[in-house]
């Protein structure tokens, strides 16, 4: 809608109005009625309220909340975690160093590790060289709290944890694509953690 390109639903977001005509983020693509595309991507997003594009999507006026890019990325949060509780139950998710620890080294095939934004570098380290020892190319996505974390698996915080390759773990990519418009992903600065470990 913004940029008039062509993009798979990979990299695309939808919209749709809700019945008093204001833009509502659907992240499943399910709500009724005309919809609109936008790429995940923060600046695009707020470029389209920005600068009206809405109107012109929809062809008539509508009301496209100043904060309609901080709702999408609280949503794809949202799904995001949900994947992880959906793993767990499937028993497709490791958690605690311990056995996140184990499951690196005797596991299925891991698809990403998680690492809690908020969790310690020394832990996370010990990880990181025995992540890239055994999987060299494993993904690790840093953007979630362990209390969030905690909460979609029913634990009190969560600092560590593996998903393994399976259909949650294909689910858990596809939103965290998306929400990578929106906030970095995998913000640990693995250097600098290397150097506050050897100081």
């Amino acid at each position: 809608m913004v940029t008039g390109e062509t993009a798979g639903p990979d990299r695309l977001l939808r919209v749709a109005l809700s019945p008093d005509g204001v833009v509502t983020p659907d992240i499943a693509a399910r709500l009724p009625g005309r919809g609109a595309w936008v790429t995940a991507d923060r600046a695009l997003i707020d470029k389209a309220v920005n600068k009206r594009l809405f109107n012109r999507a929809f062809e008539k006026p509508v009301e496209a909340p100043k904060g309609l890019a901080d709702q999408f990325e609280t949503l794809l949060e949202a799904r995001a975690l949900s994947m992880l509780g959906l793993a767990r139950r499937a028993g497709r998710l490791a958690m605690g160093y311990d056995t996140v620890k184990l499951a690196l080294s005797k596991g299925d095939t891991p698809a990403w590790r998680i690492e809690a934004s908020d969790g310690a570098a020394d832990g996370r380290g010990k990880l990181d060289r025995i992540s890239a020892a055994a999987w060299p190319h494993l993904a690790t996505v840093g953007c979630f709290s362990a209390e969030a974390i905690g909460q979609a698996l029913g634990r009190s915080g969560v600092v560590h944890a593996l998903l393994t390759v399976g259909p949650e773990a294909d689910g858990f990519g596809a939103v965290v694509s998306k929400l990578a418009g929106f906030r970095v992903i995998n913000p640990f600065d693995t250097q600098a953690d290397k150097g506050a470990q050897d100081g």
